[in-house]
């Protein structure tokens, strides 16, 4: 049986390791927090290798947490456009919908939150701090209003754009 060799300096990847998705977030940690930690502007506590609501621990070490690093330094991960006329003409209850897609997810995921909602020249842009949320966000309207929806994902820069229109 002749076994194939490589150029030096080539790997052998299985097709599906190529598939990977390699996350490139810099807002999370390289490696693992001590713990616990304790996030000062939230409250979300470091425990078990995530981040979680949990009661403020005694003796905690201080660290910002992923989300309210990118709250302070106003670098979303997640852009949500929604726009078109049942938008504008359904804005306030389809803005509810995203407040309490948002409150349901941050329930267990710490890290996702909006960051703000703004008025545009085509519609709303609301940022996110994760693009899970933002993806979520996108989906939610799309079940409960149907209309267009539209992912644009950028893993380099671990961001992700979401267009609603309806």
């Amino acid at each position: 049986m002749h076994r194939q060799t490589h150029p030096p300096g080539f790997k052998f990847f299985r097709r599906e390791q190529l598939l990977q998705e390699t996350v490139h977030d810099a807002y999370q940690a390289r490696g693992k927090l001590p713990e616990p930690t304790l996030c000062p502007d939230c409250g979300a506590v470091y425990h078990d290798g995530h981040w979680q609501w949990l009661s403020k621990p005694a003796h905690a070490h201080e660290s910002f947490c992923p989300a309210c690093q990118r709250i302070r330094e106003r670098d979303p991960a997640g852009y949500v456009m929604l726009s078109g006329s049942f938008f504008a003409a359904h804005e306030q209850e389809i803005l509810q919908q995203v407040r309490h897609h948002e409150a349901t997810e941050k329930t267990s995921h710490p890290l996702q939150r909006i960051m703000d909602i703004e008025n545009t020249d085509n519609g709303i842009l609301i940022t996110t701090t994760d693009i899970h949320l933002a993806r979520g966000i996108g989906e939610a309207l799309h079940h409960a209003y149907r209309g267009e929806l539209e992912f644009h994902y950028n893993p380099e820069q671990y961001l992700l754009r979401v267009i609603w229109t309806r």
